[in-house]
């Protein structure tokens, strides 16, 4: 035909339409079964997390560690946010509370992951040891007038030797028995046993073997610190970074729980600790450096309830006992 060409256009839009849409709608009814499966999946999920709340919010209901543990992160802001978009912001905040404890457990699981366990040996000729099976009370002897601990609410104790002596040693359970203690300075010469009497301590609350008043450990080696001098962040983030799985935690939860912060190497801080001139920062939700974070952690203007455990050489150990 002379308009052969044109023809050709024709024949092949009528033949390869129906093919098209054919396509198209298997696809879309493909699409639509998979999301509706999804959906089942989904909700029916969201109904088991919910019964699981529910039953945390019962008057009658009682703290199943099984349940709080198995809490999907996802499910529950999805929850608080529901439930404070209803004006039931009570209602959040309980169920939040109730869960602090699970919270706790899976810091709790990870920090012994971490340090149940010593490498001896160097590099990649280490190997892993069980730590209470090799472990040494340390001899550490207490420090420092009577006075002077009242006064600033500081013990100082010094690791000494591996040699044990009941009459001197302070075991890992005593460091925080009086509770007008709030910040403990541990000083020993390099090698003595440090890191490894504070490994000791946060093991043995994993363990649930000391320390029941002390809902959770933060420990903040300044080894790590160092490579975040530079940042500026909340506490509430800075803490986040180390561990994660402290994200649900709320900032009052820092205020209402005992909290332990373990800051350990003071003498391989590169921060400046500048008590005197970093800005004064009172909120786990305030912007500031590392440094004004550590300081007022330090001073108590920030958390004043936690406590406090700072280890270090004796070179930078004048620092904290003449800045406080």
């Amino acid at each position: 035909m002379v308009q052969g060409p044109n023809f050709s256009v024709t024949v092949c839009t009528t033949e390869f339409r129906p093919q098209k849409q054919r396509l198209d709608s298997t696809s879309e009814s493909k699409l639509d079964f998979i999301f509706k499966e999804l959906e089942d999946k989904v909700i029916s999920l969201l109904k088991d997390q919910l019964k699981k709340f529910k039953k945390l919010l019962s008057p009658r209901g009682v703290e199943d560690e099984k349940d709080q543990s198995s809490v999907s992160k996802e499910a529950l802001t999805i929850t608080l946010n529901v439930l404070k978009s209803m004006n039931q912001k009570d209602l959040a905040n309980r169920l939040q509370i109730r869960l602090t404890p699970a919270c706790q457990q899976n810091l709790k699981t990870k920090l012994k992951e971490k340090f149940q366990k010593i490498n001896e040996g160097i590099s990649h000729h280490a190997t892993s040891t069980l730590l209470n099976e090799i472990y040494t009370e340390l001899y550490v002897t207490e420090d420092g007038s009577e006075e002077f601990n009242k006064e600033h609410e500081v013990r100082q104790i010094e690791t000494a030797s591996r040699r044990p002596s009941p009459e001197t040693s302070i075991k890992c359970s005593d460091l925080f028995k009086n509770d007008v203690v709030r910040t403990v300075l541990t000083k020993g010469v390099a090698g003595i046993g440090k890191t490894i009497f504070v490994q000791k301590f946060i093991l043995d609350w994993t363990e649930g073997k000391l320390n029941h008043r002390v809902r959770f450990i933060f420990p903040l080696p300044f080894r790590e610190l160092n490579l975040m001098r530079n940042e500026f962040l909340s506490l509430e983030d800075l803490l986040h970074q180390f561990f994660p799985d402290t994200k649900e935690l709320r900032p009052l939860d820092y205020v209402n729980n005992k909290v332990l912060f373990i800051f350990d190497g003071l003498d391989e801080s590169q921060l400046p600790l500048d008590f005197h001139n970093n800005e004064r920062i009172t909120t786990v939700t305030q912007v500031a450096s590392v440094d004004a974070l550590i300081t007022n952690l330090i001073k108590g203007n920030l958390l004043r309830s936690a406590l406090l455990w700072i280890t270090s050489r004796p070179v930078r150990f004048l620092l904290i006992v003449l800045t406080r």
